[in-house]
């Protein structure tokens, strides 16, 4: 028994490598065997090409989250460069260019009636002066923080008079047939010579208008800008 028992332990025991005359190639049985080694049972410890991959792979949403959020963070970047860009464009427009306005009340019926919004290119008069027939913006002369839209009637040096309500200009009397005869006055003025550097407007709807008949002439420091288009109401909208 005894001798039994030693023969089984000899047979496991790995038997000494034999002199190899020559290559074996890695990764075969005959290269395992020569170690003395079962390519079975060590293939087990070994993660499976697959698995390998499917580790590889677990790493890989975590680099393209990274990438998919500096992605998020530039584009977010460009949309505030291009609205702090609009704004500061917008700001300029609106500061040197054009402004939008509201008209409230009825001084300058039928051509602008209360609450039509109005476009004003504040750019018309840098390079130009305002001309007779011109409906502009103005700032109020008795109260500064007040904006008006008035009509230029005279310019600087001319000579105006009103006869029954009737402008003359140079003793050229200006078109009034677009005023309705219900919004007509009848009242004097003049003569006058409009100052150097000053204008002298009034409303269309003339017997319902504060204008320079009650106030005096307007300086061209104090006229904002031209009325260049009516936007609102749509079914009214107009170029002047």
């Amino acid at each position: 028994m005894q001798d039994d028992f030693e023969t089984d332990q000899i047979s496991q025991t790995p038997p000494a490598p034999p002199a190899w005359p020559r290559l074996v190639e890695p990764e075969t049985d005959e290269a395992w065997a020569a170690l003395g080694m079962s390519r079975a049972a060590t293939e087990s410890t070994r993660l499976p090409a697959d698995q390998a991959a499917h580790d590889a792979a677990e790493k890989r949403p975590a680099g393209k989250r990274s990438i998919m959020w500096s992605h998020v963070g530039e584009e977010m970047f460009a949309w505030v460069k291009t609205l702090t860009s609009a704004g500061v464009y917008a700001t300029l427009i609106v500061t040197f260019g054009f402004q939008v306005a509201r008209v409230e009340g009825q001084s300058m019926a039928p051509t602008l009636e209360d609450q039509d919004r109005l476009i004003v290119n504040k750019l018309a008069y840098l390079l130009d002066a305002p001309q007779v027939g011109d409906v502009v913006m103005l700032i109020y002369p008795k109260s500064p923080d007040k904006s008006f839209v008035k009509r230029v009637v005279a310019e600087p040096l001319d000579t105006v008079r009103i006869v029954d309500g009737r402008v003359y200009v140079n003793d050229e009397v200006l078109p009034f047939d677009f005023i309705p005869e219900e919004y007509r006055d009848h009242d004097n003025l003049g003569p006058e010579v409009i100052p150097e550097g000053y204008y002298f407007v009034m409303g269309d709807h003339r017997n319902n208008s504060s204008d320079s008949r009650h106030w005096g002439n307007v300086p061209k420091k104090y006229i904002l800008g031209k009325v260049q288009i009516r936007w609102w109401p749509f079914n009214h909208a107009r170029v002047f």
